[in-house]
């Protein structure tokens, strides 16, 4: 009896000595916040920089561009303190909603006149004189869609998350496709693995999934993709075959790096931005960054990218909710990743592709998704999972 008495004290010490869990609510993020003004200040620096030289040539304000990413930074900040302040828990019933609506945005691109045309590609709308890209909204609409149905489980089977996920993603796809959008269709799909991956996924159907993608864009290789396409890869492996055509963009921006160097040209220093290389404030920002701060601007951004990531991922960590943790990683590998897909390009290391660098370049549809999408990653920041030790009175 009184060994069985001595077991059950030391079972209830034991039990009061485990880490209690509890839901805290607390500010926003801060250091988060932080890096993403450094990046937003430095955007309209940089595009300021890089685009006053082609609006002085064209007769206009040297500030155009400059006064047009500040206007729809207005409308980001904006749907940034909403989506701070909007319980996220919320947006899940809005996922469907917001898909159709992105869906209908895309038809009305690729289908009708209201689809904006440049440099080849049509992927903007044309609403009341204002422009909008699309695909740029279905990052979030992905993420909101994968989390809504991954957050009690990963199963690929289910016809339900078929039905509310899965189909409307395809559709959105194969529209962003066809614009052509091909560095966007790669963002959304590689978003969603990383969400299937942390929801759970099996590696197994993981590793299976990704042989028959390797097989298929193979066989794209040789059928679907375009003569262009094909063009950019041949181009980024050997860029001075067609130096004054394919190979001009990875050539020119390359320059930017070299002269560049260690400390850079200076603030407003850059030659590359005097009509040698062309997009400097959209595509190719990042080199013009390098060729005026050099290395140590580059340094910097990269360091404030990674720490937006880290960020990112803590938050999803101390999430209580595996709709928030979903959310906040989805959120954080997509902008992640289109930094990491832009910085490549720039230097040369994956072929060229359209995608803007977050909060950097020149692009109001990218600068407004990417702030809403930081309200809703600071929203989950203030509700985390605090550990609390009980300790035995003495």
């Amino acid at each position: 009896m009184s060994y069985q008495r001595f077991e059950s004290r030391d079972n209830s010490y034991r039990h009061q000595r485990q880490p209690i869990q509890s839901i805290i609510v607390s500010a926003p993020d801060k250091a988060l916040l932080i890096t993403v003004a450094f990046l937003v200040i430095i955007g309209f620096m940089a595009i300021f920089s890089a685009s006053a030289p082609k609006c002085i040539d064209e007769g206009g304000n040297p500030a155009q561009f400059l006064i047009k990413q500040l206007i729809c930074f207005v409308v980001g900040f904006i749907g940034l303190k909403f989506f701070t302040n909007f319980d996220y828990k919320k947006l899940g019933d809005w996922s469907q909603i917001f898909a159709w609506s992105i869906i209908v945005l895309l038809i009305l691109v690729d289908f009708t006149p209201l689809g904006v045309t440049v440099n080849g590609a049509k992927r903007w709308i044309n609403i009341l004189g204002f422009q909008l890209q699309p695909s740029e909204f279905a990052k979030p609409a992905v993420v909101l869609l994968l989390a809504s149905v991954f957050k009690k489980d990963a199963d690929l089977f289910d016809q339900k998350k078929w039905v509310m996920a899965f189909i409307p993603i395809l559709i959105m796809l194969g529209f962003i496709f066809v614009q052509p959008n091909l560095s966007m269709v790669i963002l959304l799909l590689s978003v969603s693995v990383v969400m299937f991956l942390a929801a759970g996924g099996s590696l197994k159907l993981f590793f299976s999934c990704l042989a028959a993608m390797i097989t298929t864009v193979v066989i794209a290789a040789t059928t679907i993709i375009k003569p262009y396409q094909m063009q950019r890869i041949r181009t980024w492996q050997h860029p001075e075959l067609d130096p004054q055509g394919a190979g001009y963009n990875i050539i020119q921006s390359l320059i930017a790096f070299a002269s560049g160097g260690f400390t850079g040209v200076g603030y407003g220093g850059s030659i590359q931005k005097l009509s040698y290389l062309p997009e400097c404030h959209t595509d190719f920002i990042f080199a013009i960054i390098a060729e005026e701060l050099g290395w140590i601007g580059c340094v910097l951004i990269i360091g404030l990218f990674w720490t937006f990531i880290h960020r990112g991922f803590m938050i999803a960590s101390r999430c209580p909710d595996m709709f928030g943790k979903l959310l906040a990683v989805g959120i954080t590998f997509s902008i992640g990743f289109q930094a990491f897909l832009n910085i490549s390009v720039a230097s040369s290391f994956f072929p060229t592709t359209g995608v803007p660098l977050p909060f950097i370049s020149y692009g109001g549809s990218s600068l407004i998704v990417s702030l809403c999408m930081v309200g809703i990653l600071l929203n989950i920041s203030k509700k985390r999972i605090k550990k609390i030790r009980n300790v035995e009175n003495v």
